[in-house]
């Protein structure tokens, strides 16, 4: 039974075993900079806890976890690293100094058993868990500042979805985070099967940037599951290879899906697998050839709404170049006349796309969602994930997102093989405008690339997540690539002026 007035945490463990599970879960709520401080008796637990976090942390059941009684500290090199303090036997609690304390905290997770010999030199926004004796099983109490509840709270209510839907036992490990709120685990249920959970909590409401409205309801982000049951479910019934969704928590945002495999189009040193691209556009054209469906059956008497990609949308996400790599870039904001040129320039080249052929557009089909499966055959071999944000739009910017991969330098001889792949394939079915669809081709990269360009920096500055920024040389090599076509000659020129240097395409 589980607890959780508003300052604190109260969980029951029965026995060794759910002990074990609840460490093992507590690596899915801590992150870099927390101090986890395990109180309790002799015997309460803490060591079985703090091996199960630690052999979780590494993702291997028969890691060595010494006692660190008389060493005091023990550090694991890891996903996170993690120093594990004994200070049972610490003479004084100055010497948490000389044991690399505050150094460990700050690139990694403090793990600390009997913290009471710290006395005040532990954070005051620690984590704390304390372990009591019950008539059967353990108590575990845990108080923290409300953001570190809320991130355990979560695991714990992810283990409950797990216990309602039969998984109480499934050992989860984290898979991924992705640039959105959503993060993924790995299930291991006890017949040995894995699965994979979709975290998805509820984003906070934003800040207006368009008409009142926040960017993910101008930009048509998904904000629930319901789309991406939709869409999973319509890409298999035509017989793409999507994901079954087992079990689905709309509320909390907690879904249990299929687990379609480990491996992508990417080799082991991160190269892409020309076979395997060609084959994802083969499927994308498959795609390409069914009849658009906007409206979608889900969750039984509901329906999904796709959205179209339209002008104000489109336009929106271009506009992430102006707001957000321009001033790094340059330092500043670009002037008012400036700007004003870079949008009109965009109100023309979407008007452009009015004709152009449009279908279901996945949004982001490039290698990160696209897993290989060797023991399929044809389309089936191509797994299809992360298509919660489709829309109804021109059917080049799936291609243009593939072909131009945002975080994979794709060889000019694959790129060009799969625009003559699509080409072939689309040119088969009859009724193919290539030329419109070529500049739609253009006009599709450099709309995705300007908001990349973008993008990259926004996450860098709001979101403290740089390391996207090693994606931008990439991106601007791409813009040039669209920037080439005819079509794209007046936003040419206006990157030319604006200092955008871009590189030859």
């Amino acid at each position: 039974m589980i607890a959780a007035p508003g300052d604190s945490i109260v969980v029951t463990l029965a026995d060794e075993a759910e002990t074990i599970l609840f460490g093992e879960d507590l690596v899915l709520a801590l992150k870099a900079g927390d101090c986890l401080a395990l109180s309790g008796d002799l015997g309460a637990g803490k060591s079985t806890l703090a091996r199960a976090f630690l052999r979780a942390m590494a993702d291997q059941n028969d890691l060595e976890v010494p006692s660190p009684t008389f060493t005091l500290v023990q550090i694991y090199d890891l996903l996170i690293p993690v120093a594990h303090f004994d200070l049972y036997r610490l003479a004084d609690p100055s010497e948490l100094d000389e044991l690399g304390f505050d150094e460990a905290l700050s690139s990694g997770i403090c793990l600390v058993e009997w913290p009471e010999m710290g006395g005040d030199l532990l954070p005051l926004d620690r984590i704390t868990l304390t372990l009591e004796h019950e008539t059967v099983g353990r108590r575990a109490t845990i108080t923290a500042p409300e953001a570190a509840l809320a991130r355990i709270r979560r695991v714990i209510a992810i283990r409950e979805f797990l216990c309602t839907h039969g998984h109480a036992n499934g050992r989860r490990r984290f898979l991924t985070g992705d640039a959105s709120m959503r993060a993924y685990e790995t299930v291991l249920s006890e017949s040995g099967e894995t699965l994979i959970l979709m975290d998805w909590p509820k984003r906070p409401e934003g800040p207006p940037v368009l008409d009142g409205k926040p960017y993910p309801k101008v930009a048509h982000i998904a904000e629930d599951a319901y789309p991406f049951v939709a869409i999973s479910e319509y890409l298999r019934g035509i017989g793409l290879c999507a994901p079954e969704v087992l079990e689905v928590d709309y509320d909390q945002g907690i879904l249990l899906i299929e687990n379609l495999g480990q491996d992508g189009v990417l080799d082991e040193d991160g190269q892409p697998i020309g076979e395997r691209y060609r084959e994802s556009v083969v499927a994308l054209a498959y795609l390409h050839g069914h009849e658009i469906l906007q409206d979608l059956p889900v969750a039984g008497s509901s329906t999904h709404h796709i959205p179209d990609f339209d002008p104000v949308a489109m336009k929106m996400e271009a506009r992430l170049l102006l707001d957000w790599y321009l001033p790094w870039k340059r330092g500043g904001q670009a002037g008012e006349d400036e700007r004003e040129e870079y949008l009109s320039i965009w109100d023309g080249l979407i008007a452009e796309l009015g004709s152009a052929e449009k279908n279901l557009l996945l949004r982001d089909f490039h290698s990160p969602n696209i897993i290989w499966r060797s023991q399929a055959s044809g389309v089936h071999q191509v797994g299809l994930i992360d298509f919660q944000d489709a829309m109804i739009g021109p059917t080049a910017y799936d291609l243009a997102s593939l072909v131009q991969d945002a975080r994979v330098d794709i060889p000019k001889v694959l790129a060009d093989q799969m625009m003559i792949d699509y080409l072939t394939l689309r040119r088969a079915l009859g009724g193919f405008d290539e030329a419109g669809f070529l500049k739609s081709w253009a006009i599709m990269a450099a709309q995705r690339n300007c908001k990349l360009a973008g993008l990259w920096v926004r996450l860098r500055e709001r979101d403290g997540k740089p390391h996207y920024m090693k994606h931008m040389p990439r991106t601007l090599r791409h813009l040039s690539t669209a920037l080439a076509h005819e079509a794209l000659a007046p936003l040419r020129d206006w990157c030319h002026r604006a200092g955008i240097e871009l590189p030859e395409s």
